[in-house]
C-alpha cells in the first residue's frame, strides 16, 4: 500500500511515493514558488479583462482574484472567532476514539514533508493525512460551528490550511492575512454553493453538507494558499467535485467525523492535483449532472466581479455550540432548563422523576435526531430525547454527559420511556426559523411548558467573546500547557497582525507532557 503526493522542497515541486516501510522516493516532477505572491499585482480585475463564461469560472475567479484589500472588519472578526472555536474542539478531539481510530490507520503513510497533528508534538503525518485526522478531531463530538445554510464550515478548511503552512518551503512566508483571506474564500465558496439551492438552507435529509460543500470549500482556500492560476482553480474544483458526498445515514456514528477529515483531505489533494496538471469539467458548477447532482433543485448563478464581491459571513454569522451535540438539540436543552426550574422544591431538590407523567417536544422532523433510545455517545449526541430528558435531570448539559455511563443511567432510561415527539407544522427544519416547546405533565395533572426560539449561541444571540474564550479554554487544556494556551487565544484575536503564521502553528504543536497526560 502506497500514497503519492506534492513536495515543496528547494523551490521545487517534488513527487513522492511513499511506503508503509517508510523508504521515500522522490523524482522531480515541476517548478513550485509561491505564485500567489508574484501575481497580487495587476490582478485585481481579472473579471474585467476576461469575460466571465460560466459560474464555475466566476468562482475561480473569486478564488484567484480576492486580496486581503477585499476582507472587511466584520469578516475578519466574525473568522477569528471560528478559527479560535475550530482550533479547541479540535483540541478536544485529540481524546476520542475515533480519532485514536484514525491516527493509528493514518500511520502507515509517511512523506520526507510532513504536517502536525493539532495537539501532538510527535506525531507528523504527510500534509493530506494530518488534515484528515484534524479534520476528524474538529468534528468527532459534533462540537464545531455551524452555519445558514446548513453546513460545518470551518472544520473542512482549517486543518487544510494548517497543514499546507507547515509544509511549503520555509521561505515561503505566510502572514495572518493571507490565512485569513484563504480560510474566507473557503467558507465563501461554500455558502455561495449552498445558496443555489433551496434544499441547501434546511437540515439535510440525503447528504451531509460538509463533505459536499466543504469539500469544494477545502479546495478552494488550498488553491488561494498555493497560488492556483484562474484555470486552475477551476480544475481543483472539478476535481474536488469528484471527490465530495456522504450519506446521512452515518450520522449518529463514528464514522460521520470522516465527513469532515476528507473534505479537508480531498479538498488539499484537489489542489495538488490541479497543480500537477489533472484536467476536469470546467463547467462542473453550471451543470446538473456537475456539481447539480447533489441537489434535486439546483439554479446557479454568476458570482458578481471582484470590484463588487460582498461576503456572506459578512450578512450570517455561523452558530457556536454550547455542548457537543446536533445544533437543533440546542433548542430543546434550553428549553428543557427552562422547565426544570418549575420542578426544583422548595428546598432544591429536584421533584423526583416517578412524579412525571409524560413529557412532550414540539420539535420539527428531523429523523435522525431522533433517537428513543440512545446506544452510544454518538447517538445521543444526536436525540432530541436524550438532550432533553439529561437537561430535566442534570440542569445542564456538557461534554462528559455523553459519557458512556451517563447515557446509559436507569434515571435517563425512565424519563426516556415517558418521552415523546410531535412535529407542529408550522415548525420547520430549518436552524434559522426552528423552535422547541418542552412540556412535562405530572402525575397530579399540573403541566409546564416553556419554549425556545433562539438559544445562546445562535447567530441571532451569538457567544459573547469571553464565553467563547471560556469554551476554548476548557476544550484545549489537557492539550496545552496554560502559557501556550493563552499565546494562542492571544495570536488569534491579533491574527490580522501577525507577520508569519509559523508563530501560530508553532503553538498548534501542544507539548509533549500534555499530549502524554490526553493520552492515558
Amino acid at each position: 500500500m502506497h500514497m503519492t503526493l506534492l513536495e515543496a522542497r528547494d523551490g521545487m515541486l517534488w513527487f513522492i511515493s511513499t511506503y508503509p516501510c517508510k523508504v521515500p522516493c522522490a523524482h522531480r516532477w515541476g517548478f513550485w514558488q509561491k505564485r500567489s505572491v508574484q501575481r497580487q499585482s495587476g490582478e485585481r480585475h481579472h473579471s474585467n479583462i476576461f469575460p466571465l463564461q460560466s459560474v464555475t469560472e466566476s468562482f475561480a475567479n473569486i478564488i484567484h482574484g480576492l486580496k486581503v484589500g477585499h476582507l472587511t472588519d466584520r469578516v475578519i472578526q466574525r473568522s477569528k472567532r471560528m478559527i479560535l472555536d475550530t482550533l479547541g474542539v479540535g483540541f478536544l478531539g485529540t481524546s476520542t476514539e475515533v480519532f485514536h481510530k484514525v491516527s493509528q490507520y493514518s500511520k502507515i503513510y509517511s512523506s520526507n514533508t510532513s504536517s502536525m497533528v493539532w495537539g501532538q508534538p510527535d506525531f507528523r503525518l504527510p500534509p493530506s493525512y494530518a488534515a484528515f485526522v484534524n479534520g476528524v478531531a474538529i468534528h468527532s463530538m459534533d462540537f464545531d460551528d455551524t452555519w445558514h445554510p446548513a453546513t460545518h464550515p470551518s472544520g473542512a478548511v482549517l486543518p487544510a490550511l494548517t497543514a499546507l503552512l507547515e509544509s511549503l518551503p520555509q521561505r515561503a512566508k505566510f502572514s495572518g492575512l493571507d490565512l485569513l483571506l484563504a480560510f474566507n474564500i473557503g467558507i465563501e465558496v461554500q455558502g455561495r454553493l449552498m445558496h443555489f439551492s433551496k434544499e441547501a438552507s434546511d437540515i439535510p435529509k440525503r447528504f451531509h453538507p460538509p463533505s459536499v460543500v466543504g469539500t469544494l470549500g477545502s479546495a478552494a482556500a488550498a488553491s488561494k494558499l498555493l497560488g492556483l492560476s484562474l484555470t486552475e482553480c477551476q480544475e481543483a474544483l472539478a476535481i474536488a467535485a469528484s471527490f465530495a458526498g456522504a450519506p446521512m445515514a452515518n450520522a449518529a456514528t463514528q464514522t460521520k467525523p470522516l465527513h469532515i477529515g476528507n473534505a479537508a483531505r480531498h479538498g488539499t489533494e484537489a489542489a495538488f492535483l490541479a497543480m500537477l496538471g489533472l484536467q476536469g469539467n470546467k463547467h462542473i458548477l453550471d451543470l446538473a449532472t456537475g456539481f447539480g447532482a447533489f441537489y434535486t433543485n439546483y439554479s446557479t448563478k454568476v458570482l458578481p466581479s471582484l470590484d463588487s464581491h460582498s461576503w456572506l459571513l459578512d450578512e450570517q454569522d455561523v452558530a457556536f455550540k454550547r455542548f457537543p451535540a446536533h445544533l437543533a438539540t440546542h433548542w430543546v436543552a434550553e428549553a428543557a432548563a427552562a422547565v426544570r426550574r418549575h420542578l426544583v422544591l422548595s428546598d432544591g431538590a429536584l421533584l423526583p422523576a416517578d412524579h412525571i407523567e409524560n413529557i412532550v417536544l414540539r420539535v420539527p422532523d428531523v429523523q435522525y435526531v431522533n433517537r428513543p433510545f440512545p446506544d452510544s455517545e454518538h447517538e445521543a449526541r444526536h436525540s432530541f430525547q436524550y438532550v432533553a430528558c439529561t437537561t430535566l435531570l442534570d440542569g445542564d448539559i456538557a461534554v462528559p454527559s455523553f459519557f458512556k455511563d451517563q447515557v446509559s443511567r436507569p434515571q435517563v432510561t425512565e424519563l426516556l420511556r415517558k418521552t415523546k415527539l410531535e412535529h407542529p407544522s408550522d415548525n420547520l427544519p430549518n436552524f434559522n426559523t426552528l423552535y422547541c416547546e418542552v412540556s412535562v405533565t405530572l402525575k397530579n395533572g399540573a403541566t409546564f411548558t416553556e419554549c425556545c426560539n433562539t438559544f445562546y449561541g445562535h447567530w441571532r444571540n451569538p457567544l459573547n467573546q469571553e464565553d467563547l474564550e471560556k469554551k476554548f479554554r476548557a476544550n484545549a487544556t489537557k492539550v496545552l500547557p496554560p502559557n501556550k494556551m493563552e499565546n494562542l487565544i492571544n495570536t488569534v484575536k491579533k491574527l490580522e497582525d501577525l507577520e508569519d503564521c509559523r508563530v501560530l502553528t508553532t503553538l498548534l504543536k501542544g507539548s509533549e507532557e500534555t499530549s502524554k497526560t490526553s493520552s492515558m
